[in-house]
């Protein structure tokens, strides 16, 4: 599997992926994502994007092929998501879920209330409009993923 930043070509596959699997794409055309998809010989095979709002990262639209559900796709766009939050310098995810809060505890989310996310998140579409109230918020802090933040700084 493939995982890369998608293609012009890519583009209309990557929005017909997340409707069928039921994922809003209308504010996609003007929403800060930028998306990370996997590909394997018959096309897209699932995707992920990050929504950054001052400073603050937004998982959004994990997304795998029917036929490729429970085989590790999703855990590997996951940890590629969070290694491209932390390239960003984030140093948390925040995520909503209807269906996936299993999903994400297995891979270290833990839910928080929806009034604990960060700020600049809540002022998003995803968190004022598209995703219901009833939907559960997550959050992973990202620190533990570089070196650097286990390593003490030292000063002369």
């Amino acid at each position: 599997m493939d995982i890369h930043a998608p293609s012009a070509a890519e583009t209309q596959s990557l929005h017909r992926l997340l409707q069928d699997a039921g994922l809003p794409v209308a504010d996609l055309d003007h929403a800060p994502v930028t998306f990370l998809v996997a590909s394997d010989a018959q096309g897209l095979a699932g995707a992920v994007g990050i929504e950054v709002h001052n400073g603050a990262g937004l998982l959004r639209s994990l997304v795998v092929r029917d036929d490729l559900r429970g085989s590790g796709h999703g855990s590997r766009l996951v940890a590629a998501c969070e290694g491209a939050a932390e390239a960003l310098g984030l140093d948390s995810l925040t995520l909503l879920t209807l269906t996936a809060a299993p999903f994400f505890a297995r891979r270290g989310y833990a839910v928080i209330a929806r009034d604990d996310a960060p700020e600049a998140l809540k002022q998003s579409a995803e968190f004022r409009s598209i995703c219901p109230a009833s939907a559960t918020c997550m959050h992973k802090p990202l620190d533990f993923l570089s070196p650097r933040a286990r390593t003490p700084h030292r000063t002369a």
